[in-house]
């Protein structure tokens, strides 16, 4: 009993991140929030300072997914929604990964995003990374991040001679070298030492965050065994050598410049430089206001930027010169001039939300390739008419969407005739009034709703039967039907009462757990697919020139389950914005 016990207690310490004998940190009361930081600073530092030094990584990660993970809307109403269906039984399996340092240091998970620590709120911050020393397996987002002050020492991929130069000529670069060193007009603190690690160099150190499986033993992320079994894994490309890749997505030599830059003088001048943006197919869609995260923290509290309305362009010279006398704003911005600063920073930040959205598309468009159409046979008015078109994955690392975030990630091919008169006669691919591929979890398709698009104007929007899409489906078996598409793998009992339980069989033996499965649509490395359709020939009413205009449509969350977990508006809206088109062209022919 008392082994078992003690396993236990090693179990949970390693959840928490913490090593057997180290002494848990313990944060001051929630009533105490500058002590907290305080506290949470010495021992966890945030971004903003490693950026004092490295101001290109800084700028690279503050715009990426990882900096995004903690302060994204979407995942903070999916966490809550999960745990309420769950009743708690999730607990804080998903902030361990999204606020790596919250969870280390013991908060709790359902607080408000800004109520928790500087480092917490980063997300996957720097030394969520950088003060990993020790490998770990597929964890789940269990991994130690060793505490301490800016003078701990970091881990990283490259030599240590920056970091040696600079402390060895700490008066010339203005550092100070000990943390018994009283502060000093002028000087910095930074970490004393650097060690080369190979653990932050490999595809392992990914793992415990993008390999994932939940309670019942369903895999909400698969990425990494998409990437054991991929030809990027048997090249020994790694993750790195892709995700930080000056071209996004291909392994290519990475670029050189200053490891650092410290008080204006550059250390390390031919250092090989990753790029921290971690380019995936992710965007934010939260308040421009807050992210990307900035070096110097805001004046405006996050509560009074989701009080901002950027949408209606508080603070631009366009609105400022037409708003009314008796406009009612609220009370925290009743200044002009508090609006005109801010909306300052939401037109620099959206603009690097379209610099990343560049970034996303290049990504895309390096990992797949969409070919055709092919016709079957000669195009006749009258006749059914049918052709294909073949896209594959030039990706080597893993599927086309990956297996990242279970169901959520769209990927589907939306093909549009247009006849001789410039008409849409018909369309594969179009999306209901919410945003939604008319599949079987579109709302307009289940309540047949009349369609406000051509073709369908005026007519119940169909299901869309020739769909191409790639996105991935939990399929589960309920007390009452058959299996059925379900949002998340939750097991619904019919006591009303659900819970995540434990699979009755061993996952290994089925692979998934009983009742339940995820069904991949994706495409796997290399590999290619056609998508096949066919045109009633009562739509190829007359003989003419035709066009068929093909794209490749990519969204990371469906409409559905934004709803499901109880999304705002708001946030429903910029998700549709920011969806992504690549291999957008026309193709004309003859319809004889």
């Amino acid at each position: 009993m008392r082994k078992a016990g003690l396993v236990v207690i090693v179990v949970l310490l390693a959840e928490l991140g913490l090593a057997v004998g180290q002494e848990i940190p313990k944060l001051p009361p929630m009533d105490d929030p500058h002590a907290r930081a305080a506290f949470a600073n010495n021992q966890y530092p945030s971004a903003r300072v490693c950026g004092e030094c490295h101001p290109k990584q800084f700028a690279e990660w503050s715009i990426s997914s990882h900096a995004y993970a903690a302060v994204s809307p979407m995942f903070n109403k999916f966490e809550q929604r999960i745990n309420d269906l769950a009743r708690g039984t999730i607990a804080y399996f998903c902030v361990r990964c999204h606020a790596t340092v919250g969870t280390t240091l013991g908060e709790r998970r359902d607080i408000a995003w800004w109520n928790r620590t500087p480092a917490a709120q980063e997300g996957i911050t720097c030394v969520t990374c950088h003060r990993v020393g020790e490998a770990y397996a597929k964890s789940n987002g269990a991994r130690r991040i060793t505490p301490g002050d800016i003078s701990e020492p970091v881990f990283g991929p490259f030599d240590t001679t920056g970091v040696l130069k600079a402390i060895s000529n700490a008066t010339l670069y203005k550092i100070l070298v000990s943390s018994d060193q009283p502060d000093r007009a002028g000087y910095i603190r930074i970490h004393q030492q650097a060690i080369q690690s190979t653990v932050i160099q490999q595809s392992e150190l990914c793992v415990t965050c993008h390999q994932v499986q939940v309670h019942a033993g369903i895999k909400l992320e698969t990425v990494w065994e998409e990437y054991r079994a991929s030809p990027a894994f048997k090249e020994g490309i790694t993750c790195q050598q892709c995700h930080m890749s000056p071209n996004p997505g291909l392994p290519v030599p990475f670029e050189t410049g200053p490891a650092a830059v410290v008080n204006g003088m550059t250390v390390n001048d031919q250092r090989p430089l990753s790029n921290h943006e971690f380019m995936g197919p992710g965007y934010p869609i939260s308040h421009p206001g807050l992210f990307p995260i900035p070096l110097v923290e805001s004046r405006f509290t996050p509560q009074q930027w989701l009080k901002f309305d950027y949408r209606a362009k508080w603070g631009s010279d366009e609105f400022e010169n037409n708003v009314a006398a008796d406009y009612k704003f609220p009370p925290e911005w009743q200044n002009a001039a508090d609006r005109k600063e801010a909306w300052t920073v939401v037109q620099a930040n959206l603009a690097r939300w379209e610099d990343r959205k560049t970034s996303r598309i290049k990504l895309l468009e390096n990992g797949s390739k969409l070919d055709g159409p092919f016709f079957n046979g000669s195009p006749q008015a009258g006749r059914d008419f049918s052709f294909q078109y073949k896209l594959t994955n030039l990706n080597k690392g893993h599927n086309l969407p990956s297996g990242s975030l279970g169901a959520q990630p769209e990927l589907w091919l939306d093909v549009a005739l247009i006849d001789p008169d410039g008409k849409r006669i018909w369309e594969s691919g179009y999306v209901d009034s919410h945003g939604d591929v008319a599949d079987l979890q579109s709302h307009d398709v289940r309540e047949r709703k009349i369609s406000t698009q051509d073709p369908f104007k005026g007519q119940p929007l169909p299901f869309d039967k020739q769909l191409f899409s790639m996105q991935a489906k939990f399929i589960t078996t309920n007390v009452k039907g058959t299996d059925r598409e379900m949002y998340l793998p939750i097991n619904l009992d019919f006591d009303q009462l659900p819970f995540i339980r434990p699979g009755g069989t061993p996952a290994s033996v089925n692979n998934h757990p009983p009742n339940v499965r995820m069904e991949k649509h994706s495409i796997p490395p290399l590999a290619t697919r056609a998508a096949r359709y066919t045109v009633p020939g009562n739509l190829l009413t007359k003989p003419g020139t035709y066009r068929l205009a093909a794209r490749l449509r990519a969204r990371t969350e469906p409409i559905y389950f934004m709803e499901f977990v109880f999304a705002t508006t708001d946030m429903e809206k910029t998700e549709n914005e920011w969806a992504t088109d690549t291999h957008q062209y026309a193709v004309a022919f003859e319809v004889h």
